[in-house]
């Protein structure tokens, strides 16, 4: 049995954590059967962070490393078609999405202008949450920031770096189809998770008025959630 561990979903989203918004995906794309257990605490999970997965007897941290065991257990053949160039541009997709992951967070937690709406919806949606609890975890990202570096740019630094990773996924996707063909793959599942999040939250910052601005950006994110509300799990 999996089970996928990970952050509550927000804006109609099963997760408000992009990497968690991937693996979901994946795992729908894939017609995966899967329990979805949403968690705030992640001391338990591989590396304290989520998401993570449970599949009989082992746990797997990190969302690369869990859709490469996924494929490899259950030989989804989602993938098997990519040829190697294609390969390497997913990997360097990933790594564009990971400088992403900061920027958008950045905008969240960080930025004085957008925290009370997103601390709001988070109250609304999951009245579990406490203020305190939010208000600590933003004192956490804080840290992180500054130790990673994002926190010690000014904020338009920060959003003009979050517009050229955008910048640069809008340029690989066409008008009418994914990104490697006309059927999703997991760079497809890497991308939504992350678009999904900016695109779906009522949250005007710079990188949705970006996304807004981008039809090809929308219509792929678009495509993707419907193929993921689609999939029957075998």
């Amino acid at each position: 049995m999996i089970t996928l561990y990970s952050y509550p979903g927000l804006y109609g989203l099963e997760d408000n954590n992009p990497y968690g918004q991937k693996v979901f995906a994946f795992l729908r794309l894939c017609g995966l059967a899967f329990e979805h257990r949403h968690i705030l605490d992640a001391k338990a999970a591989p590396r304290a962070q989520l998401p993570y997965l449970v599949d009989d007897d082992k746990t797997i941290g990190d969302s690369d490393a869990i859709i490469e065991h996924l494929k490899q257990k259950y030989a989804a053949p989602i993938d098997d078609e990519l040829t190697h160039p294609q390969r390497d541009l997913d990997l360097l997709i990933r790594r564009t999405l990971d400088d992403l992951y900061w920027v958008m967070s950045y905008s969240r937690w960080a930025d004085p202008r957008y925290w009370p709406i997103f601390k709001d919806a988070i109250l609304t949606t999951h009245p579990g949450v406490t203020a305190e609890a939010l208000d600590g975890a933003r004192q956490y990202n804080f840290d992180r920031y500054h130790y990673q570096g994002i926190g010690r740019f000014e904020a338009h630094d920060v959003y003009a770096r979050g517009v050229a990773d955008l910048q640069v996924l809008s340029n690989l996707i066409d008008e009418d189809s994914f990104l490697f063909g006309t059927e999703p793959v997991s760079t497809d599942a890497s991308v939504y998770g992350f678009v999904a999040n900016i695109y779906f939250y009522d949250i005007d910052t710079p990188l949705k008025q970006f996304v807004l601005s981008r039809a090809n950006l929308v219509r792929h994110c678009k495509a993707m959630r419907d193929a993921v509300k689609r999939t029957v799990a075998r």
